[in-house]
């Protein structure tokens, strides 16, 4: 297999897909089959080209609660992860840990993770053929994030909700580094709530909801070049507190400068509910 050439530092000047309506219905899109005749969603595309800045170098600059992202060197004892019972065995604590040590959570609720590769030409989309998500969105809105404390821990969730509430991606690389369609980040200091379009995410036996995200030329976006297995990035999907970075819009892109022999990409990310009194 052909591995990655090591690339220089550096920024990337690409295209992001931002939100376009399709239609009059309000956004929406079915995680699963929808009905007959109906499509799967209503989210259109609008391309803009935008400067994706690379972190190498002063990763340490960035925190979860300044920019809603962090980067952390933390290399994993699983190396495969093409076992679910693995993964939840024994990768699952290792987030936990992560994210006691780094976010200074106290408990943490791990709800589900992602693997995402290059999709088969002619396979299904499924959770068995996911590839990179290139477009900008957010995994929760403000209001499916609480309801996510309600639908995963019923009986503590009126305690819990009292208290500050986080949902944090950990995204990392599996096998090599990334070198096609990286993770670009958006710094929230440049965000403008009114960019964020909701959407209606409607599983087959209940609904959730995420955000879109309207182009918006003030918005700054990151990626660490090169990103290793060793390395993973801290996404903020929501926070309860209001005085600090509640979210992150983020992306796969495509890196024009990638070597082509490079593997694609491949990874993981867990997704979890970070609480801080207990």
């Amino acid at each position: 297999m052909a591995t990655a050439s090591v690339l220089a530092p550096h920024d990337v000047p690409t295209t992001l897909n931002y939100y376009a309506p399709i239609g009059e219905e309000a956004p929406y899109q079915y995680v699963q089959e929808p009905p007959e005749g109906k499509p799967p969603t209503n989210i259109g595309s609008d391309p803009h080209p935008v400067l994706v800045h690379d972190a190498r170098g002063h990763e340490d600059e960035f925190s979860l609660d300044k920019n809603g992202f962090q980067y952390v060197k933390w290399p994993s004892v699983e190396k495969e992860f093409d076992d679910e019972e693995r993964i939840k065995e024994k990768y699952y604590p290792e987030v936990e840990e992560i994210l006691k040590k780094v976010a200074g959570a106290k408990r943490v609720y791990i709800f589900d993770h992602t693997i995402r590769r290059k999709p088969e030409e002619n396979g299904k989309p499924g959770p068995q053929n996911r590839g990179p998500v290139e477009r900008v969105h957010i995994d929760q809105t403000y209001q499916a994030s609480a309801n996510r404390v309600k639908y995963h821990l019923p009986e503590d969730a009126d305690r819990l909700l009292k208290s500050r509430v986080r949902i944090i991606n950990v995204w990392r690389p599996i096998h090599h580094p990334v070198a096609h369609k990286p993770l670009a980040v958006s710094d929230w200091r440049y965000l403008d709530e009114n960019d964020l379009v909701h959407v209606r995410f409607i599983y087959p036996h209940r609904e959730g909801s995420t955000y879109s995200v309207k182009y918006n030329p003030n918005h700054r976006w990151y990626y660490l070049s090169n990103q290793t297995p060793d390395e993973v990035t801290l996404i903020k999907c929501y926070d309860s507190e209001q005085d600090r970075a509640r979210l992150t819009p983020h992306s796969a892109f495509l890196d024009p400068t990638a070597p082509k022999d490079a593997p694609h990409r491949e990874s993981i990310e867990v997704r979890a509910l970070v609480f801080d009194t207990e």
